[in-house]
């Protein structure tokens, strides 16, 4: 009898072994779901940036393209002038821009779209525009620049018409009643002529705005601006309807990026002086992968 009631208990013990192993292999199992579960599910469905053709577009879309591409994301970069953006957007046919001059510089178009729109971050939080010319030159107000209209040949060298800065331009000209006209080009067509006329020691006035490299390259000056023509802003992220609550894990990555200048300065420069902007763009990433990861929520990464 003795030997049959050892037998039971050492049964029951066997028994008792096998549940708590059975429960904690289910324990263990559940918690490996939970983290699968807490995994960005939608990384193939294609991310569509948009952005200008600017040089901190540029550099904040690639950046963004760069990083995400590495987590294994479909990413596609598209350069458009900035009213199809905002109208891209607004009708949802594509999902986000990263640099959007708000409130100022593009307030008619924030003014035309914003109720379809979400921003939900800043990539830059310090930007500003004006009038710019080189240290060189003795002129230092925009008031003043009548008094100069020869020197200058009567020619401020500006980008695209779509451009806020082109607008504000325009405005600055009939504000300080200018005998000025706004010559209409693109980004890089003005500092290729910023260039020319630096590497001559010629006067010359360009549309200039921060955060760009020309600052960086150039030691350079914005004319003061007495009427405030040209506001301080940020660079805003700026999506279509929806696209936060539908993809949260990039949601919170575009909220969370947000570039200080020095390190902004850095990457454009890399990027102008590169052939393919993604390629400089990756190559900065690796060098700075500390900062673009606390970016990322954990589900990204």
């Amino acid at each position: 009898m003795k030997k049959l009631q050892f037998s039971m208990k050492s049964f029951l013990a066997i028994l008792t072994g096998a549940a708590f192993l059975t429960f904690a292999a289910c324990q263990s199992g559940g918690q490996k779901g939970d983290d699968a579960d807490k995994k960005d599910s939608k990384k193939d469905q294609e991310i569509s940036i948009l952005y200008p053709n600017w040089a901190e577009g540029i550099a904040f879309t690639h950046l963004a393209q760069a990083a995400l591409q590495d987590k294994g994301y479909n990413v596609k970069v598209t350069p458009l002038e900035p009213g199809p953006i905002y109208a891209s957007l607004a009708k949802g046919d594509a999902d986000i821009m990263m640099d959007a001059w708000l409130p100022h510089t593009h307030s008619d178009y924030w003014e035309k779209f914003g109720d379809k729109l979400e921003k939900i971050g800043e990539s830059f939080s310090g930007g500003t525009t004006g009038l710019v010319v080189p240290q060189y030159v003795d002129v230092n107000s925009i008031a003043d620049l009548n008094d100069h209209v020869d020197k200058f040949d009567g020619e401020i060298i500006g980008i695209g018409s779509g451009a806020g800065i082109h607008r504000n331009t325009e405005k600055a000209i009939e504000e300080y009643g200018l005998e000025f006209e706004q010559i209409t080009s693109s980004g890089p067509a003005m500092m290729a002529s910023l260039k020319r006329a630096y590497d001559k020691k010629e006067p010359v006035i360009i549309t200039g705005w921060k955060p760009h490299f020309m600052w960086a390259d150039y030691d350079l000056k914005y004319l003061e601006d007495p009427k405030e023509v040209f506001p301080a802003d940020v660079c805003a992220i700026v999506t279509r309807p929806n696209f936060v609550k539908e993809r949260p894990v990039v949601g919170k990555f575009f909220k969370n990026f947000n570039m200080e200048e020095m390190k902004l300065y850095n990457l454009m420069n890399a990027i102008e002086k590169a052939d393919d902007p993604l390629t400089a763009a990756k190559a900065w990433y690796n060098d700075h992968k500390t900062l673009v990861e606390s970016w990322m929520p954990d589900e990204m990464k």
